[in-house]
């Protein structure tokens, strides 16, 4: 039989996380792989499909409330004035969910938000369990290799259980401190997380006292006052024993970190990509990555990166929310909202801001910064260069050193770089400028105004030379020397007198010596 969808899950997340440490993040927020973890828990249990998802928020409730709405804006946020304990939290969900005329009758499951291991599968295989054995509550266990300091399940060695049932029914749970020497022999332990029967949950809850150490509501008392009213209670080992790992300081947030990037990596690796070091590439859970792809050394994939077949990308990348589409390279680069085209080439040494796009057959080559910048089929901008706020057609080739100035101090302003276009190097397009389809412009040009298409712009001062002044001015110096002796060499040999020598301006053919260099 299938098992029922859940008919509420509640996600306790109201602890103030001291160990954390941190003044300004409440504990659920802190974040691995790309989501919160209260973010991971809400999503392994909407993937459940349950009819309700309620989260109980308490401390930093305002953050948290407002990073919900924004994470999942069907979940329903109940509010734990005071925290007093995890079985008043329920007692709080299962509450506001009555007062809207919505408490639940099927299976209730349970989770703390600060678990981020915890997959769907797991949880579904609770329900499975607490389903199939008609329990009044399953646990979720585990079976850990050092039980230390956790609570031990106790099972009920002569149960008599009916056929089709899972393992023995469970007595209690005992804590470390109260169990006895055979108690703590036993390695199977509570992870926190439960399945209820919802309509005896509100009156299991109702019977809590706050009668110990803490003086709190403890959820596990649950279990005494189901079976004491002659229900059954069960246990569900999950199958890797760290999904039930809780984060209550900075230390084990790193090791889940750790634990939950392996995860991902190697299910890329077992999907068709390629990984060269899996221990340097951290992949975020919404990047997305094909069959084919290739990931090399020291690479991280942040947020909704996708990488498409064949293409590459690393060694010592960064991408963020970038789109790298097949056969494209991505070297030493470092990327945010950015499209990478197919076959397109990004590096060494390259900044791809949000907003730029390359398409198919780019080039953003080495120490080049791009901003909002549309790069058009083809075209290359290959070093030295600084791209905001632009569009550059087909087949064009930006000089090095070339700089798209796009701020006038108080607002931006765009460039329009037309169809195989050649930019001179050390140029500078002030924007809002356009250079027309086929135009060239002049090596070390300002350029402030349009330039028609098949123009040559040059926008330089003219070279003035004066001779001599090194000898006059910096007399005894090598450089004065250096060039006393080649005077006299040249002037044995029949050369200018003393003096200032203005030069005309380029020839055409200085000119188009002057952008050889962009076609290499």
């Amino acid at each position: 039989m299938s098992p029922v969808r859940p008919a509420a899950v509640v996600v306790l997340a109201a602890g103030e996380g001291t160990r954390m440490r941190s003044a300004t993040t409440p504990k659920v927020l802190h974040a691995l792989a790309g989501r919160s973890l209260v973010g991971h828990v809400v999503g392994a249990a909407r993937r459940l499909d349950p009819e309700q998802l309620v989260v109980v928020v308490g401390h930093g409730r305002d953050q948290v409330t407002a990073h919900l709405g924004e994470l999942d804006p069907d979940a329903l946020t109940v509010v734990q004035e005071q925290q007093n304990g995890t079985g008043h939290a329920v007692r709080v969900a299962v509450d506001a969910l009555a007062d809207q005329g919505r408490e639940p009758s099927g299976t209730v499951i349970v989770v703390c938000g600060d678990t981020p291991l915890l997959t769907t599968e797991t949880l579904g295989a609770l329900v499975e369990t607490h389903q199939q054995e008609g329990n009044a509550v399953t646990v979720l266990s585990a079976h850990v290799p050092d039980p230390t300091g956790y609570g031990r399940i106790v099972r009920i060695a002569d149960d008599a259980r009916r056929p089709g049932e899972g393992g023995a029914a469970v007595a209690g749970i005992v804590e470390h401190k109260d169990a006895t020497e055979a108690q703590r022999a036993i390695t199977e332990i509570n992870s926190g997380v439960y399945a209820f029967d919802g309509k005896l949950l509100r009156a299991a809850l109702a019977g809590l006292t706050t009668d110990n150490s803490q003086g709190e509501e403890y959820l596990t008392d649950t279990l005494t006052v189901l079976r004491e009213a002659g229900h059954r209670v069960g246990a569900v080992a999950a199958a890797d024993h760290r999904e039930i790992l809780g984060i209550n300081d900075r230390v084990q947030l790193a090791e889940a970190r750790r634990l939950l990037n392996q995860r991902i990596v190697e299910g890329w690796m077992r999907a068709g990509v390629t990984v060269v070091d899996p221990a340097t590439t951290w992949i975020d859970v919404d990047a997305v990555l094909e069959a084919d792809a290739a990931v090399l050394p020291n690479t991280q994939l942040h947020g909704r990166t996708v990488v498409q077949a064949g293409a590459e990308v690393g060694p010592n990348c960064t991408l963020r929310d970038t789109r790298v589409e097949e056969g494209a390279h991505v070297l030493n680069a470092t990327c945010e909202g950015a499209v990478v085209g197919p076959g397109a080439t990004v590096g060494p040494y390259t900044y791809l801001r949000p907003g730029t796009v390359l398409a198919a057959k780019a080039k953003a080559g080495g120490f080049v910064e791009m901003k909002n910048a549309q790069v058009g089929e083809g075209s290359k901008v290959p070093h030295l260069s600084y791209v905001g706020d632009a569009t550059i057609g087909v087949g064009a080739n930006i000089g090095a050193a070339t700089i798209f100035v796009n701020y006038d101090g108080v607002a931006k302003h765009h460039t329009v770089v037309g169809d195989h276009v050649r930019v001179g190097s050390d140029s500078m397009l002030v924007a809002p400028v356009t250079v027309g389809d086929g135009a060239y412009t002049a090596a070390g040009s300002v350029i402030t105004e349009d330039v028609p298409p098949g123009a040559m712009a040059v926008a330089r001062g003219r070279q003035r030379n004066i001779d001599g002044w090194v000898v006059r001015r910096r007399a005894g110096s090598p450089a004065a020397e250096a060039a006393q002796r080649s005077t006299a060499q040249r002037d044995a040999a029949g050369g200018v007198q003393d003096g200032v020598q203005d030069t005309a301006g380029p020839t055409a053919g200085q000119v188009e010596a002057s952008n050889k260099e962009m076609d290499q």
